[in-house]
């Protein structure tokens, strides 16, 4: 199978999954169910149900948990997507090449889409086809990571950051925890999802992880000075209008660009010792910054 068609292949898997786990839009209150179902279906690149699949595979585990793992992780960061679209937040308008759910619908809908994608998330990890071992492994991951020392916590020092001029060190933080963080669990929940992963894999999967989280971010920067609204799906060129501090802003274009092709090698390098069975890791660090070739 081709990286394309292994591709193709997890992304039919995670959109049934989602199917399977958000409530049906008949379900009252059906506005609210709908909305979800607008927000969470039909879109985005699903980097991180990629990562769940990908890591999954060197520890044997079963697809129908990972599709579970890779909906919850999906819920997460989609609803981290509806509330920093709203007003209160970064107050755009477009996401994933559509009006954003506050402006489909309305702020009061978003703000609880949002609260019900995150519960609904570990409503999908508390499935009986994982193991309770398991569940409370994967619940504990996510929890953390979408938390104040995770996600959210980096979506505060972003917030804080408009208008501030950070150091390099500082916006890395910031990233590691708004961004990788989520990317990170993503692959730690695959690989907990199969046979135990010892510390050692473990940890270069952390390795990993930080490398392609950071990477992420930076790509993200440079399409946002050199891609357009429609190729990106989002407004282009709002991180500098709104002031916030990138990659591109502290280092400029050429470094942001040579800074995101160290970060693929060094993912490449955590993941040496694995050899053959860390394939689809590998060609996903590549597509990760391949967006900026």
């Amino acid at each position: 199978m081709t990286f394309e068609q292994w591709m193709r292949s997890v992304l039919d898997r995670v959109e049934g999954a989602l199917e399977q786990y958000l409530p049906a839009e008949s379900t009252e209150p059906a506005t609210l169910h709908q909305a979800m179902r607008y927000a969470v279906l039909g879109g985005g690149k699903r980097v991180r149900p990629l990562l769940c699949h990908a890591a999954g595979e060197l520890t044997g585990a079963k697809a129908e948990c990972l599709d579970a793992a890779s909906a919850a992780l999906e819920m997460i960061h989609v609803y981290s997507l509806v509330h920093d679209d709203m007003p209160c937040m970064d107050d755009d308008e477009l996401r994933r090449g559509k009006p954003t759910v506050h402006v489909k619908y309305d702020e009061p809908t978003a703000l609880l889409v949002g609260d019900a994608l995150q519960s609904q998330a570990f409503v999908a990890l508390t499935s009986d086809v994982l193991a309770p071992a398991q569940q409370a492994a994967l619940v504990r991951e996510l929890a953390l990571a979408s938390g104040s020392i995770g996600m959210a916590g980096g979506q505060a020092i972003d917030l804080a950051s408009v208008g501030h001029t950070l150091t390099r060190a500082q916006l890395e933080t910031m990233h590691r925890l708004k961004t990788g963080a989520l990317l990170r669990a993503a692959v730690r929940m695959g690989a907990l999802t199969g046979e135990t992963p010892d510390a050692k894999t473990l940890q270069a999967l952390d390795a990993y992880s930080a490398a392609v989280g950071l990477a992420f971010q930076v790509v993200d920067d440079i399409l946002d000075v050199t891609t357009d609204s429609a190729t990106l799906g989002k407004t282009a060129g709002k991180d500098a209008k709104d002031g916030k501090p990138t990659y591109v802003s502290i280092i400029g274009l050429d470094a942001s660009r040579a800074l995101a092709a160290q970060l693929r090698s060094d993912a490449h390098d955590a993941l040496a010792s694995f050899g053959a069975r860390a394939q689809r890791l590998a060609e996903l660090a590549d597509l990760v910054v391949n967006r900026v070739s």
